[in-house]
């Protein structure tokens, strides 16, 4: 499991949002219970196009026989250099 900080928006208001992405259920998403807890315990989502960026990414571990984690730690770490 890896920590992660993704963006989250709270009563309209962008914050950081620590999540942890590791192997999940193969019928859910991987950020659905903690999304579920976000909405539920703290009122914030995390947006659309970011859940759609992590399913894509599970869908390409899947397909290309690689681990999820280091693919989201690959991903998302060119993603953070590319944002600094």
């Amino acid at each position: 499991m890896k920590k992660f900080v993704l963006p989250a928006f709270f009563n309209g208001v962008k914050a950081p949002f620590t999540v942890f992405l590791g192997d999940s259920e193969p019928r859910h998403h991987p950020l659905h219970f903690q999304t579920d807890w976000l909405s539920r315990e703290r009122g914030g989502t995390i947006p659309q196009e970011v859940m759609d960026s992590i399913a894509k990414l599970k869908e390409l571990a899947e397909k290309n026989n690689v681990s999820f984690e280091e693919l989201c730690v690959y991903a998302l770490g060119s993603a953070q250099q590319e944002e600094d």
